[in-house]
């Protein structure tokens, strides 16, 4: 039986309009919109009439979703009182990160086709868990378990929130004292190293669990520390640290490509998780410091297809505060594999190219050649195969905005936050001719996307570029979880 008011008639494909780009303005009488995290209201009656109507690319990333087996309403959850990640024992996060996607899953799957079954199993899962968990320990790794899956735990339960049998108030209470308070501290201590010891996935990975809680919870204080980290925080998950050099072609270096390049994908699904939150509760950080995140997206799209790009050789500090030190240096963009992937990049090139009508032509063929994304499940057994929710093609897929849209702002041209009212910087974003240093692609072969739309955006619809979602993420540690962040 469908239980949320009005869900019936979302997934029978009542029209909305697909192109807007104003997201949700503050629920009344109460401090943020709900749903928004990464899925609006709009988002999931856009995806249900697609599908009902047999759209592609819709209706691809539909099929991934259905095949995938956590995505069945037979999924029985494994909820423990203590999850480890990196030490202690057992090591049992494993069961945490697929219990979070089979309800994330099951949650979307039920808004696209109606079917109680799924809306059941996922609060079921969601449910258990806030019953159970009383903490996640381990080595530093705790941290990483507490930034990823409180971010995703958050938004499969903002799928359910209305559910007559959702334990909401529960849930918010264990996100608030098991999640958010790790991902706090790490990015207040770094865990007690230098700041820099940690690359800036850590960061990105706390800052998410932060916002997504802040916003879960009508929390502003915390939505406001999250957003004014991405500005200024002194880690290098902050904007400017991450994305520290912008070169005159229109691409900024993303930092950890001096690391490898799955680290570096991870950081930009990570990135542009907490830009697309942070946007449906009218926040532009897409749009922030003239669009430097679209710079760095880019850089990262051409260099994992085999391309050139140019990278200032760079030093960190290592080592404990007040303890042992030392230092390591990244000289040059690591060499890439061009068959790897992760499910980020729909998300991202429907937002600059749909959205705000800007020419990304390197997120628009890989992109293209990354569809249909699939979900946790699909990219490999081990957890970096779980660190994004996924389903972009099927959840990110937008009509092209029009010109009066895409010049608009996200809900305002301010938006009201704990720290005060949040001035909507990097705003030439939503003029399309705003930069030739936002375009990132004038010079290529390609058509500007941003105007023409590259033919494999189209053409990607239904076509399993990656043979059917089974090419696996590189992982340095394939006995355990997969590299730390």
């Amino acid at each position: 039986m469908l239980k949320i008011a009005g869900t019936a008639a979302t997934a029978a494909g009542i029209g909305v309009g697909t192109g807007a780009v104003a997201t949700p303005a503050a629920a009344a009488g109460g401090a943020y919109a709900h749903p928004g995290l990464l899925h609006t209201k709009a988002d999931l009656a856009r995806m249900a009439a697609k599908v009902k109507a047999g759209a592609q690319p819709y209706t691809a990333g539909f099929a991934k979703l259905t095949a995938n087996a956590h995505a069945q309403s037979s999924w029985t959850p494994r909820p423990a009182a203590t999850v480890y990640r990196g030490g202690g024992s057992p090591q049992n996060y494993a069961a945490l990160y697929k219990d979070i996607h089979a309800a994330y899953q099951n949650a979307l799957r039920w808004h696209i086709t109606g079917e109680g079954a799924h809306a059941d199993t996922a609060v079921n899962i969601l449910n258990t868990w806030s019953g159970t968990l009383t903490s996640v320990q381990g080595s530093a790794d705790r941290f990483l378990a507490a930034g990823l899956y409180g971010y995703q735990f958050a938004n499969a339960a903002e799928l359910v929130r209305d559910h007559a049998d959702f334990e909401l108030d529960r849930f918010k209470t264990m996100l608030s004292e098991v999640f958010a308070p790790l991902s706090d501290d790490f990015l207040a201590n770094h865990n007690g190293a230098v700041v820099t010891n940690y690359w800036p996935n850590w960061d990105l990975a706390n800052m998410a669990c932060v916002l997504a809680t802040g916003i879960f919870c009508d929390d502003k204080a915390q939505v406001a520390r999250a957003v004014d980290y991405f500005k200024d925080g002194e880690g290098l998950g902050a904007v400017k640290k991450a994305i520290p050099v912008v070169h005159d072609d229109g691409l900024a270096e993303w930092l950890e490509a001096g690391r490898d390049q799955g680290h570096a994908l991870l950081g930009v699904g990570l990135m542009g998780t907490f830009c697309e939150m942070a946007w449906n509760q009218g926040i532009d950080l897409y749009g922030y410091d003239d669009n430097r995140f679209l710079k760095g997206a880019q850089y990262v799209a051409k260099w994992s297809m085999g391309d050139n790009v140019a990278y200032t050789a760079n030093t960190r500090a290592k080592g404990a505060v007040n303890g042992w030190s030392g230092r390591e240096t990244a000289a040059d963009a690591a060499g890439v594999d061009q068959n790897m992937t992760r499910p980020i990049w729909a998300m991202i090139a429907n937002h600059y190219t749909k959205r705000r009508g800007l020419d990304a032509s390197y997120l628009t063929r890989i992109a293209a050649k990354a569809a249909p994304e699939g979900g946790g499940g699909d990219y490999g057994p081990n957890s970096g195969g779980y660190d994004q929710l996924g389903f972009g093609t099927l959840a990110f897929t937008r009509d092209k905005a029009t010109a009066a849209e895409a010049g608009a702002s996200p809900s305002a041209s301010t938006t009201t936050s704990g720290s005060g009212t949040t001035s909507k910087k990097g705003a030439s974003s939503a003029d399309p001719s705003a930069s030739a240093s936002a375009q990132g692609g004038r010079s290529e072969d390609l058509a500007a996307t941003g105007t023409s739309d590259f033919p494999a955006w189209t053409a990607a619809g239904g076509v399993a570029a990656l043979a059917g979602g089974l090419l696996l993420l590189r992982r340095r540690n394939r006995s355990g979880g997969g590299p730390t962040a």
